[in-house]
This record gives structure tokens, C-alpha cells and sequence, in this order.
């Protein structure tokens, strides 16, 4: 009967432990540049401040047409860190010195969350590439997503 009222209770614990365990979570976003000459901007972006979804969003049903009306001027924020990166091109083609500098500020600032208590959660990127004769133009986007407990309150 002990044991039984044993494993009864460290299961409770358990579940309790694990639905109070929450988190936040946080997104960086870098973009690297792919246009010649130097003449793209290339950046870590982090926002510091924070909005809630749920201010710009409608739901539209059968008997709901109504469109959403929020403005976009008040999902955009003021505060933000920006660290400059440099461009995967040069004059020359691709400079694989570039791509080394960025991967070492990518690492410093991945680094440095992680000593905050942040764990990379999720990694995701895309390409909008050069396409070509005269368009010159192109963005390699990366999105890391972090997660850590919230604080107990």
C-alpha cells in the first residue's frame, strides 16, 4: 500500500511539474544579401519588444465577412537590435571571407543567448536568388527560433 500511494504521488508531481513547465519563445531573423558590389544590407535582426497577434487578427465565416481593419503602423515596433553583417558578394563573385565573418557574429549572438538561458529550438531559411541576366538582386533569410522556460511567478 505504501509503495502503491509512493508511485501515486511522484505521478502527480510529475504531471504537475510538466504542465506548469511553460515557455517563451524568440525569434532572431538574419539576412545576407546577395547582390554584387557590396550594395545589398546584410543583417541580424531581434525585435525587444513584443505584440500581441491577436490585436491584428480577424475571423472571417460564412456569416462574418467583415475585413480586418487594424493598421499596420501599430504592429510595427521601435525597438529593435540590428548588427550589421556583410554581404556573401563581392565585385568578384561570392566571398567565402564573408561568409566566414558572418557565421562567427551568427555564432557570438547565438552564443551569448544561450549563456541567457535561451535553446535553439528551430532553424528555418529561404532564398530569393538571383534570376537571372540583370537582376542582380537576391536575399538569404534565416530564422532562429529559441525557446526557454518562463519564470516562475
Amino acid at each position: 500500500m505504501k509503495k502503491f500511494l509512493l508511485v501515486i504521488a511522484i505521478t502527480v508531481t510529475s504531471i504537475i511539474e510538466l504542465n506548469a513547465q511553460t515557455f517563451e519563445y524568440k525569434q532572431i531573423t538574419s539576412i545576407e544579401s546577395i547582390v554584387p558590389m557590396g550594395l545589398g544590407r546584410s543583417r541580424i535582426i531581434s525585435s525587444d519588444e513584443n505584440r500581441n497577434y491577436q490585436d491584428f487578427t480577424s475571423k472571417r465565416t460564412e456569416d462574418n465577412k467583415k475585413q480586418n481593419k487594424s493598421k499596420r503602423k501599430d504592429a510595427k515596433i521601435d525597438q529593435f537590435e540590428e548588427t550589421k553583417l556583410v554581404n556573401f558578394y563581392s565585385i568578384a563573385g561570392i566571398n567565402f571571407q564573408n561568409v566566414a565573418s558572418n557565421d562567427a557574429l551568427l555564432s557570438s549572438k547565438i552564443n551569448t543567448m544561450v549563456t541567457e538561458g535561451w535553446d535553439l529550438a528551430f532553424v528555418t531559411s529561404a532564398v530569393e536568388s538571383d534570376a537571372g541576366k540583370g537582376d542582380g538582386k537576391g536575399i538569404f533569410v534565416t530564422r532562429y527560433i529559441f525557446k526557454r522556460p518562463k519564470p516562475q511567478q
